[in-house]
């Protein structure tokens, strides 16, 4: 059982804040894992840049602020970053000639591909904890609240800052 008092004791309520916590911890391992591996060290924001640059080639500053609910000089602070670690690479806008469009460069989509096995490696870690059955279950009873709660509308893939 958890050391924190806090989460000792099951009251209603608290199955939000597990969550929350849960993926901290799972985000925790994520970055650990990538200081041993001598990776650079990215942010969750830069997690979900990658995604987002991943599914929407061509993207704009705007565009990936207004996704990531930010501003567009803190999401041009995450792409400088991006372009420093040859992730990322901006052309010149094929409509708007004061705009660039961004991309993932090849070491960029090898990152993702990386991304993903190291989120398998969390996923893993947590069904030796809890089963393999267990996670089924869980994956089946979070996509059911997802999907109560959005229905047919899209499911926000972005942090809550």
């Amino acid at each position: 059982m958890p050391s924190n008092p806090d989460l000792t004791d099951r009251r209603p309520g608290q199955v939000p804040l597990l969550l929350a916590i849960a993926y901290r911890a799972m985000t925790d391992h994520f970055h650990s894992r990538l200081a041993e591996l001598g990776r650079e060290p990215l942010r969750p924001a830069h997690g979900y840049t990658f995604r987002y640059l991943a599914a929407h080639p061509g993207a704009t500053i705007v565009d990936l602020a207004a996704y990531l609910g930010i501003t567009k000089q803190a999401a041009s602070k995450a792409v400088a970053e991006l372009l420093g670690w040859d992730y990322v690479q901006r052309r010149p806008h094929p409509v708007d000639k004061r705009a660039q469009s961004l991309t993932l460069t090849e070491r960029g989509h090898e990152y993702v591909r990386f991304a993903d096995q190291l989120w398998a490696e969390v996923e893993q870690q947590f069904a030796e904890v809890i089963g393999p059955d267990r996670l089924a279950a869980l994956d089946h009873d979070l996509r059911a609240y997802i999907d109560h709660v959005y229905g047919d509308q899209p499911v926000p893939f972005r942090p809550v800052w």
